[in-house]
Protein backbone atom coordinates (compact mmCIF):
# COMPACT_ATOMS: atom_id res chain seq x y z
CA UNK A 1 0.00 0.00 0.00
CA UNK A 2 2.91 2.30 -0.45
CA UNK A 3 0.81 4.14 -3.10
CA UNK A 4 -1.38 5.69 -0.63
CA UNK A 5 -0.69 9.50 -0.44
CA UNK A 6 -1.28 10.29 3.83
CA UNK A 7 -2.06 13.84 4.46
CA UNK A 8 0.85 13.96 7.01
CA UNK A 9 3.10 12.37 5.39
CA UNK A 10 6.02 14.74 6.15
CA UNK A 11 7.62 13.71 2.91
CA UNK A 12 4.61 13.44 0.62
CA UNK A 13 4.91 11.67 -2.63
CA UNK A 14 5.30 13.89 -6.00
CA UNK A 15 2.68 13.36 -8.87
CA UNK A 16 4.55 10.04 -10.04
CA UNK A 17 3.09 8.30 -13.12
CA UNK A 18 0.91 5.94 -10.72
CA UNK A 19 -1.26 9.01 -10.16
CA UNK A 20 -1.24 10.72 -13.76
CA UNK A 21 -4.22 9.84 -15.36
CA UNK A 22 -4.54 8.93 -19.03
CA UNK A 23 -5.15 12.00 -21.20
CA UNK A 24 -9.11 10.86 -22.59
CA UNK A 25 -9.76 11.65 -18.22
CA UNK A 26 -7.44 14.51 -17.52
CA UNK A 27 -9.75 17.29 -16.33
CA UNK A 28 -9.27 20.14 -18.60
CA UNK A 29 -9.56 22.77 -15.61
CA UNK A 30 -9.58 25.70 -18.29
CA UNK A 31 -13.09 24.48 -19.87
CA UNK A 32 -14.83 24.52 -16.78
CA UNK A 33 -17.95 26.66 -16.09
CA UNK A 34 -18.19 29.27 -13.80
CA UNK A 35 -19.45 28.91 -10.60
CA UNK A 36 -22.55 31.37 -11.44
CA UNK A 37 -23.70 28.65 -13.51
CA UNK A 38 -23.71 26.00 -10.61
CA UNK A 39 -26.48 23.25 -9.76
CA UNK A 40 -29.78 25.43 -8.02
CA UNK A 41 -30.61 25.26 -4.38
CA UNK A 42 -33.78 23.93 -2.31
CA UNK A 43 -35.18 25.93 0.63
CA UNK A 44 -36.79 23.37 3.01
CA UNK A 45 -38.29 26.36 4.08
CA UNK A 46 -40.39 27.29 1.15
CA UNK A 47 -44.12 26.80 0.77
CA UNK A 48 -44.91 23.00 -0.10
CA UNK A 49 -45.82 23.71 -3.75
CA UNK A 50 -42.18 26.02 -4.10
CA UNK A 51 -40.80 23.03 -2.72
CA UNK A 52 -42.20 20.58 -5.10
CA UNK A 53 -41.93 22.51 -7.76
CA UNK A 54 -38.05 23.28 -7.62
CA UNK A 55 -36.72 19.92 -6.60
CA UNK A 56 -38.59 18.61 -9.68
CA UNK A 57 -36.56 20.98 -11.61
CA UNK A 58 -33.63 20.65 -9.99
CA UNK A 59 -33.82 16.68 -11.04
CA UNK A 60 -34.98 17.38 -13.99
CA UNK A 61 -32.50 19.79 -15.38
CA UNK A 62 -29.32 18.72 -13.14
CA UNK A 63 -30.03 16.17 -11.09
CA UNK A 64 -27.92 17.81 -7.85
CA UNK A 65 -29.00 20.47 -5.77
CA UNK A 66 -27.93 22.54 -2.80
CA UNK A 67 -30.54 22.08 0.12
CA UNK A 68 -30.85 24.59 2.96
CA UNK A 69 -32.67 25.34 6.44
CA UNK A 70 -32.12 21.40 5.95
CA UNK A 71 -32.61 21.13 10.02
CA UNK A 72 -29.59 19.71 11.03
CA UNK A 73 -27.46 21.55 13.26
CA UNK A 74 -24.30 23.55 11.58
CA UNK A 75 -22.17 22.49 14.57
CA UNK A 76 -22.66 19.10 13.99
CA UNK A 77 -21.73 18.91 10.13
CA UNK A 78 -17.98 20.77 11.11
CA UNK A 79 -17.61 18.55 14.03
CA UNK A 80 -18.01 16.08 11.78
CA UNK A 81 -15.85 17.05 8.91
CA UNK A 82 -13.51 18.12 11.73
CA UNK A 83 -13.59 14.51 12.85
CA UNK A 84 -13.09 13.01 10.02
CA UNK A 85 -10.21 15.26 8.88
CA UNK A 86 -8.94 14.12 12.22
CA UNK A 87 -8.75 10.58 11.33
CA UNK A 88 -7.09 11.18 8.34
CA UNK A 89 -3.93 12.74 9.86
CA UNK A 90 -4.04 9.89 12.01
CA UNK A 91 -0.29 8.14 12.10
CA UNK A 92 0.35 5.10 9.29
CA UNK A 93 0.50 3.05 12.30
CA UNK A 94 -2.76 4.01 13.55
CA UNK A 95 -4.40 3.26 9.69
CA UNK A 96 -2.30 0.00 8.40
CA UNK A 97 -5.07 -2.42 9.67
CA UNK A 98 -7.70 -0.72 7.74
CA UNK A 99 -6.20 -0.59 4.42
CA UNK A 100 -7.66 -2.62 1.67
CA UNK A 101 -7.55 -3.33 -2.15
CA UNK A 102 -10.89 -4.00 -2.38
CA UNK A 103 -13.54 -1.37 -3.45
CA UNK A 104 -16.37 -0.79 -0.57
CA UNK A 105 -15.38 -3.08 1.95
CA UNK A 106 -16.74 -2.60 5.29
CA UNK A 107 -14.68 -0.59 7.74
CA UNK A 108 -11.83 -0.31 5.57
CA UNK A 109 -9.57 3.02 3.74
CA UNK A 110 -9.01 2.25 -0.09
CA UNK A 111 -7.96 4.01 -3.42
CA UNK A 112 -10.28 4.32 -6.20
CA UNK A 113 -8.45 3.55 -9.45
CA UNK A 114 -8.74 4.11 -13.33
CA UNK A 115 -7.40 1.14 -15.38
CA UNK A 116 -5.39 2.68 -18.40
CA UNK A 117 -7.07 0.58 -21.02
CA UNK A 118 -3.68 0.06 -22.98
CA UNK A 119 -1.21 -1.11 -20.37
CA UNK A 120 -4.01 -2.65 -18.09
CA UNK A 121 -2.32 -0.61 -15.36
CA UNK A 122 -4.47 1.00 -12.41
CA UNK A 123 -4.09 4.56 -11.95
CA UNK A 124 -4.62 5.85 -8.11
CA UNK A 125 -6.58 8.74 -7.44
CA UNK A 126 -5.09 11.87 -5.31
CA UNK A 127 -7.34 10.90 -2.23
CA UNK A 128 -8.55 8.27 -0.15
CA UNK A 129 -11.85 7.00 0.59
CA UNK A 130 -13.41 5.16 4.28
CA UNK A 131 -16.14 3.00 3.54
CA UNK A 132 -18.80 1.85 6.02
CA UNK A 133 -22.42 0.89 6.01
CA UNK A 134 -25.11 1.86 8.19
CA UNK A 135 -28.66 1.10 9.29
CA UNK A 136 -31.79 3.39 9.95
CA UNK A 137 -32.85 1.40 13.02
CA UNK A 138 -29.83 -0.83 14.42
CA UNK A 139 -26.64 1.41 15.19
CA UNK A 140 -24.41 -1.56 15.73
CA UNK A 141 -22.75 -0.39 12.62
CA UNK A 142 -21.06 1.92 15.37
CA UNK A 143 -19.10 -0.37 16.66
CA UNK A 144 -17.45 -1.08 13.00
CA UNK A 145 -16.21 2.39 12.82
CA UNK A 146 -13.19 3.79 14.23
CA UNK A 147 -12.51 4.09 17.93
CA UNK A 148 -9.96 6.96 17.24
CA UNK A 149 -10.22 9.90 17.18
CA UNK A 150 -12.39 9.08 20.30
CA UNK A 151 -15.32 11.20 18.97
CA UNK A 152 -15.55 8.98 15.59
CA UNK A 153 -17.95 6.68 16.56
CA UNK A 154 -21.52 7.67 18.51
CA UNK A 155 -21.25 11.28 19.20
CA UNK A 156 -20.17 12.80 16.17
CA UNK A 157 -20.36 10.29 13.17
CA UNK A 158 -23.71 8.05 14.24
CA UNK A 159 -25.68 11.13 15.50
CA UNK A 160 -25.32 12.75 12.22
CA UNK A 161 -26.20 9.58 10.42
CA UNK A 162 -29.31 9.54 12.06
CA UNK A 163 -30.27 12.91 11.77
CA UNK A 164 -29.65 12.79 7.55
CA UNK A 165 -31.55 8.96 7.52
CA UNK A 166 -34.46 11.19 8.73
CA UNK A 167 -33.52 14.05 6.27
CA UNK A 168 -33.72 11.29 3.38
CA UNK A 169 -37.43 10.01 4.37
CA UNK A 170 -38.50 13.25 3.95
CA UNK A 171 -36.64 13.99 0.94
CA UNK A 172 -38.01 10.54 -0.67
CA UNK A 173 -41.43 12.14 0.61
CA UNK A 174 -40.98 15.18 -1.65
CA UNK A 175 -39.25 13.43 -4.95
CA UNK A 176 -42.37 11.14 -4.96
CA UNK A 177 -44.71 13.97 -4.52
CA UNK A 178 -42.85 16.06 -7.27
CA UNK A 179 -44.01 12.87 -9.57
CA UNK A 180 -47.74 13.20 -8.54
CA UNK A 181 -46.76 9.63 -6.34
CA UNK A 182 -48.35 8.97 -2.81
CA UNK A 183 -45.56 10.67 -0.40
CA UNK A 184 -44.62 6.96 0.84
CA UNK A 185 -44.18 5.39 -2.61
CA UNK A 186 -40.37 5.98 -3.07
CA UNK A 187 -39.60 4.71 1.06
CA UNK A 188 -41.79 1.64 0.16
CA UNK A 189 -39.21 0.64 -3.04
CA UNK A 190 -36.69 0.47 -0.64
CA UNK A 191 -37.82 -2.34 0.72
CA UNK A 192 -37.81 -3.79 4.24
CA UNK A 193 -33.70 -3.63 4.55
CA UNK A 194 -32.38 -0.58 2.68
CA UNK A 195 -28.77 -0.69 1.37
CA UNK A 196 -27.13 1.92 3.53
CA UNK A 197 -23.54 2.91 3.16
CA UNK A 198 -21.42 6.10 4.10
CA UNK A 199 -18.12 6.76 2.84
CA UNK A 200 -15.75 9.65 4.51
CA UNK A 201 -13.26 11.43 1.43
CA UNK A 202 -9.80 13.17 2.12
CA UNK A 203 -8.34 14.77 -0.39
CA UNK A 204 -4.73 16.16 0.25
CA UNK A 205 -3.66 19.28 -1.65
CA UNK A 206 -2.13 18.16 -5.14
CA UNK A 207 1.35 19.54 -6.49
CA UNK A 208 -0.59 19.10 -10.61
CA UNK A 209 -4.50 18.92 -10.61
CA UNK A 210 -4.01 19.17 -14.14
CA UNK A 211 -2.55 15.73 -14.06
CA UNK A 212 -4.90 13.75 -11.99
CA UNK A 213 -8.01 13.32 -10.30
CA UNK A 214 -9.74 13.04 -6.66
CA UNK A 215 -12.49 10.89 -8.23
CA UNK A 216 -12.89 10.18 -11.66
CA UNK A 217 -16.14 10.86 -13.84
CA UNK A 218 -19.21 8.62 -12.56
CA UNK A 219 -22.87 8.44 -11.15
CA UNK A 220 -23.75 7.22 -8.28
CA UNK A 221 -25.40 3.51 -7.92
CA UNK A 222 -27.84 3.75 -5.41
CA UNK A 223 -31.49 5.59 -4.94
CA UNK A 224 -30.33 9.03 -3.25
CA UNK A 225 -26.84 10.82 -2.18
CA UNK A 226 -26.81 12.89 0.96
CA UNK A 227 -22.85 14.90 0.76
CA UNK A 228 -21.84 16.88 3.53
CA UNK A 229 -18.39 19.03 2.10
CA UNK A 230 -16.05 21.79 3.05
CA UNK A 231 -16.96 25.26 1.83
CA UNK A 232 -14.71 27.40 -0.38
CA UNK A 233 -13.13 23.73 -2.37
CA UNK A 234 -15.11 23.79 -5.27
CA UNK A 235 -13.38 20.53 -6.33
CA UNK A 236 -16.78 18.77 -7.01
CA UNK A 237 -17.81 19.39 -10.82
CA UNK A 238 -21.35 18.35 -12.57
CA UNK A 239 -21.27 17.74 -15.91
CA UNK A 240 -24.58 18.70 -18.00
CA UNK A 241 -25.01 19.10 -21.89
CA UNK A 242 -21.51 18.06 -22.16
CA UNK A 243 -19.80 20.33 -19.93
CA UNK A 244 -18.53 20.41 -16.14
CA UNK A 245 -19.81 22.78 -13.90
CA UNK A 246 -17.59 23.67 -10.83
CA UNK A 247 -19.68 22.95 -7.17
CA UNK A 248 -18.80 24.77 -4.30
CA UNK A 249 -20.83 23.99 -1.43
CA UNK A 250 -23.31 26.78 0.36
CA UNK A 251 -22.85 27.92 3.97
CA UNK A 252 -24.92 25.60 5.93
CA UNK A 253 -25.94 23.24 2.65
CA UNK A 254 -26.36 19.92 1.98
CA UNK A 255 -25.54 18.36 -1.52
CA UNK A 256 -28.20 16.11 -2.93
CA UNK A 257 -28.03 13.94 -6.38
CA UNK A 258 -30.33 11.57 -8.19
CA UNK A 259 -28.55 8.26 -8.22
CA UNK A 260 -29.28 5.81 -10.59
CA UNK A 261 -32.10 3.66 -9.19
CA UNK A 262 -34.44 6.53 -9.19
CA UNK A 263 -33.52 7.89 -12.86
CA UNK A 264 -34.58 3.33 -13.97
CA UNK A 265 -37.62 4.34 -11.60
CA UNK A 266 -38.68 7.43 -13.14
CA UNK A 267 -37.84 6.56 -16.67
CA UNK A 268 -35.02 9.20 -17.34
CA UNK A 269 -37.07 11.80 -16.40
CA UNK A 270 -34.87 12.24 -13.08
CA UNK A 271 -31.13 12.51 -13.94
CA UNK A 272 -28.21 10.64 -12.15
CA UNK A 273 -25.99 13.32 -13.63
CA UNK A 274 -22.29 12.40 -14.28
CA UNK A 275 -19.81 13.77 -11.51
CA UNK A 276 -16.13 13.73 -10.76
CA UNK A 277 -13.91 15.20 -7.90
CA UNK A 278 -10.80 17.64 -9.37
CA UNK A 279 -8.42 18.42 -6.91
CA UNK A 280 -6.64 21.74 -5.43
CA UNK A 281 -2.93 22.73 -5.39
CA UNK A 282 -3.26 24.44 -2.08
CA UNK A 283 -6.59 23.29 -0.45
CA UNK A 284 -7.55 20.16 1.36
CA UNK A 285 -11.20 18.95 0.89
CA UNK A 286 -12.93 16.34 3.21
CA UNK A 287 -16.53 14.90 2.55
CA UNK A 288 -19.10 12.81 3.90
CA UNK A 289 -21.27 10.71 1.69
CA UNK A 290 -24.59 8.97 2.82
CA UNK A 291 -25.89 6.69 0.11
CA UNK A 292 -29.43 5.24 0.50
CA UNK A 293 -30.36 2.62 -1.89
CA UNK A 294 -32.73 -0.62 -1.97
CA UNK A 295 -32.34 -4.05 -0.59
CA UNK A 296 -30.80 -6.79 -2.37
CA UNK A 297 -33.46 -8.41 -3.58
CA UNK A 298 -35.98 -5.23 -4.87
CA UNK A 299 -37.19 -5.28 -8.40
CA UNK A 300 -36.34 -1.81 -9.79
CA UNK A 301 -37.77 -0.87 -13.30
CA UNK A 302 -39.94 2.16 -14.90
CA UNK A 303 -42.49 3.13 -12.30
CA UNK A 304 -46.00 2.61 -14.07
CA UNK A 305 -48.08 4.88 -12.80
CA UNK A 306 -45.40 7.41 -14.68
CA UNK A 307 -46.74 6.19 -18.02
CA UNK A 308 -44.61 6.57 -21.34
CA UNK A 309 -42.81 3.17 -22.98
CA UNK A 310 -40.37 1.52 -20.83
CA UNK A 311 -36.74 2.52 -21.34
CA UNK A 312 -35.05 0.20 -19.23
CA UNK A 313 -35.78 -4.07 -18.45
CA UNK A 314 -36.50 -5.05 -14.37
CA UNK A 315 -33.87 -6.20 -12.62
CA UNK A 316 -32.97 -7.15 -8.80
CA UNK A 317 -30.64 -4.20 -6.95
CA UNK A 318 -28.19 -7.39 -6.81
CA UNK A 319 -27.95 -7.87 -10.26
CA UNK A 320 -27.39 -4.62 -10.80
CA UNK A 321 -24.39 -4.38 -8.24
CA UNK A 322 -23.18 -7.72 -9.87
CA UNK A 323 -23.04 -5.83 -12.57
CA UNK A 324 -21.04 -2.84 -11.37
CA UNK A 325 -18.36 -5.18 -10.23
CA UNK A 326 -18.14 -6.50 -13.49
CA UNK A 327 -17.41 -3.70 -14.67
CA UNK A 328 -14.20 -2.49 -12.17
CA UNK A 329 -11.53 -0.88 -14.20
CA UNK A 330 -13.82 0.45 -17.02
CA UNK A 331 -16.77 2.02 -15.37
CA UNK A 332 -19.23 2.61 -18.01
CA UNK A 333 -22.50 3.30 -17.06
CA UNK A 334 -23.73 0.46 -15.37
CA UNK A 335 -27.22 1.12 -15.85
CA UNK A 336 -26.83 1.41 -19.64
CA UNK A 337 -26.25 -2.63 -19.29
CA UNK A 338 -30.39 -2.74 -18.52
CA UNK A 339 -31.17 -0.01 -21.26
CA UNK A 340 -34.18 -1.89 -23.71
CA UNK A 341 -33.55 -1.41 -27.50
CA UNK A 342 -36.25 0.31 -29.55
CA UNK A 343 -37.39 -2.86 -30.31
CA UNK A 344 -38.09 -4.20 -27.19
CA UNK A 345 -41.62 -4.05 -26.43
CA UNK A 346 -41.97 -4.68 -22.75
CA UNK A 347 -44.29 -3.07 -20.57
CA UNK A 348 -43.05 -1.12 -17.30
CA UNK A 349 -43.34 -2.51 -13.34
Amino acid sequence: MATFQWADDPNPLSLTPKFMVPNENKPNLANVSDLADSIPTVDMNSDNETLLRDISKACEEYGFFQLINHGIPDELCRNVLQVITDFFHLPYEAKVDMLSTTHMEDGKIFKYYIKNQETKEEIFMWGEAFFHSWDPINDSFVDNLPSNPPNYRREIVADYIKEVSLLITKILCLISQSLGLNEDYLEGRLGEKPRCTAQANYYPPCPDPEQTLGLRDHTDLKILTVLLADEGVPSLQVQKDDKWFAVDSKKEALIINVADQLQVLTNDKYKSACHRVVNNKDKKRTTFGIFMGPEEHAIIGPIKELGGRALYREYTFCEFMEEFRNQQGKRTMVKEHFKLKNDDDESSS
